[in-house]
């Protein structure tokens, strides 16, 4: 453990908890060496690895291969091996915190999104692969058989790309619910991905030509991820928001102090370290009139910070979404070409 590093004296200093998104081995050593509390991985995992680790990934896709030809299955299979290197690697964690830290989220193919069967059938697949698996789920009205699947059962949960209060609110009153009446409360993460949504505003501003001010547009993502964190301690207070999609190191200290915990890739992390920031700092306040400003300016925002500003079936449709599901069809396409590609080698 690095002591006196900056994620080491945040844990001991605020409930803030950092988090490692999508890590090749050396950044899994790495950021367990700066008390990560655990791991989210999403649909472009392997591609990401393919670029890191390549003789690791190639490896792996031929061992399955000799097991598994069918190209779609192998994929799968591929992503199960890598993120239980994972969870082996955080089970330790896991272990210590009697099953409080150490999880590792899988996410499950990004075209059977609103399949809620397939959904439910890929997450009691991966449910074997160790103790400390979390189920991720994208919050969209056709998954949400999916997720109170999970609440019945019992199985941690990350309900994720959330970028509206709407979303938070539907998964917190639906976890409420089924909590009453199932009367088990399973662990429940509800991510913000301030991030991505500060991207696709950007490019929404430049778009259309909308005259923002920059702090204005600087703050949006931010500001929704604060209002979520006040109605989550409302509405569903044993629920922990998960800040995601990080653009830059103020999508993880905008959120500090407070409850939230933050995942982020390690080159953030890096950065973080390579900082002067401190773990005490005191709380960022987004100005109202910044809010106010959005709100009037840029439909994308009012729609993502109004508690009606989005209904269910809007969800999947909605922009920010759809600009982070497309990223995750990349990657498993990635993945996918990667597959095709060594299986025909393997054939010559």
């Amino acid at each position: 453990m690095s002591a006196g590093s900056y994620f080491v004296n945040l844990h001991q200093t605020t409930q803030n908890r950092f988090w490692i998104n999508n890590p090749d081995a050396t950044e899994i050593e790495n950021a367990l060496n700066h008390d990560a509390y655990a791991c989210t991985t999403n649909p472009a995992y392997c591609a990401k690895l393919l670029q890191s680790e390549p003789d690791y990934l190639t490896d792996t896709v031929d061992e399955v291969l000799d097991l598994c030809p069918d190209a779609e299955q192998a994929a799968r299979l591929v992503y199960q091996r890598v993120s239980q290197r994972l969870m082996e690697a955080f089970l330790p964690k896991f272990l210590s915190s009697e099953g409080t830290a150490g999880f590792v989220t899988m996410q499950p193919d990004p075209r059977i999104d609103e399949d809620a069967e397939k959904i439910i059938a890929d997450i009691e697949a991966n449910r074997s692969l160790g103790p400390n698996y979390m189920a991720k789920i994208p919050v969209i009205e056709s998954a949400i058989a999916a997720m109170d699947y999970c609440f019945e059962e019992g199985i941690p949960i990350c309900a994720t790309e959330v970028f509206s209060i709407a979303q938070a609110v539907y998964v917190y009153r639906r976890y409420q619910r089924v909590a009453a009446r199932s009367k088990i409360r399973a662990p429940l993460y509800v991510t913000h991905i301030t991030g991505i949504f500060d991207e696709y505003l950007a490019k929404t501003v430049d778009r259309e030509g909308l005259q923002i001010r920059p702090a204005s547009l600087h703050w949006a993502g931010l500001a929704v991820a604060h209002k979520q964190l006040r109605v989550q301690q409302d509405l569903c207070p044993e629920a922990i928001m998960l800040g995601g999609g990080a653009r830059g190191p103020h999508h993880f200290t905008g959120l500090v102090p407070s409850t939230a915990h933050i995942t982020i890739n390690w080159s953030t992390a890096e950065e973080l370290l390579g900082s002067e920031v401190s773990a005490t700092h005191e709380p960022i306040t987004v100005d109202e009139r910044d809010v106010e400003e959005l709100r009037a300016k840029v439909p994308t925002f009012r729609r993502a910070y109004d508690d009606d500003g989005l209904v269910p079936g809007e969800f999947a449709r909605f922009g920010p979404t759809q600009l982070f599901r497309s990223a995750f069809l990349k990657g498993w396409y990635t993945l996918l070409a990667a597959v095709a590609d060594r299986k025909q080698c393997l054939a010559r």
